[in-house]
């Protein structure tokens, strides 16, 4: 890291965010969003729902580390196997995790589907679920790799669901039921 880098990360590490807002660092810049819409919520208490909780811990509002960036993004959910992670700690390694989801806000389409696309990929991340209540699909990225034909790290396989089709999560070893997703007004 840089000077600039370091210097970021500890006013992002030291920032009181006031209540009702959520912050991540992304790239080297704090981004600071408003807190989330029920629609929002709603799909991510469904998808925890759904993810078994004697194999996997399920986290919301974790934020995580990736090698390589000056980033500290704060995925929706976190899912990693029970065990992978010990003791306390702010960040998990991107290494322990098995998936990522995030959500679509009417602000956040543009980050969520390209740059954490890729901080995600370059993480080694096996999994990358989209879910985009603006348009009403799920996106599940998979087979992450160093770089694409552009040059950058990437997914090599995305599969692009509406709501209500089920959503095979192999990494997990279940089937998603996206059939009460619900779109934005």
């Amino acid at each position: 890291m840089t000077a600039v880098d370091d210097r970021v990360s500890a006013i992002y590490e030291s920032l009181d965010v006031p209540e009702g807002f959520k912050a991540e660092l992304i790239r080297g810049e704090i981004v600071m969003m408003a807190g989330p819409d029920r629609v929002h919520n709603w799909i991510i208490e469904s998808i925890q729902d759904q993810i078994p909780r004697a194999r996997w811990h399920r986290g919301q509002t974790q934020d995580i580390a990736i090698p390589g960036e000056v980033s500290e993004p704060q995925p929706d959910l976190v899912v990693y196997e029970r065990g992978a992670v010990d003791g306390p700690g702010r960040l998990v390694p991107a290494a322990a995790l098995a998936l990522v989801v995030e959500v679509v806000s009417r602000t956040s389409g543009d980050r969520d589907h390209r740059t954490k696309r890729e901080m995600y990929a370059a993480g080694s991340i096996p999994a990358y679920l989209i879910v985009d209540p603006v348009q009403g699909q799920c996106t599940l990225l998979t087979e992450p790799a160093d770089e694409n034909v552009k040059g950058l790290p990437d997914y090599l396989s995305a599969r692009t669901s509406r709501f209500g089709a089920a959503v095979p999560l192999d990494v997990l070893g279940i089937t998603l039921d996206t059939s009460d997703f619900q779109t934005f007004d």
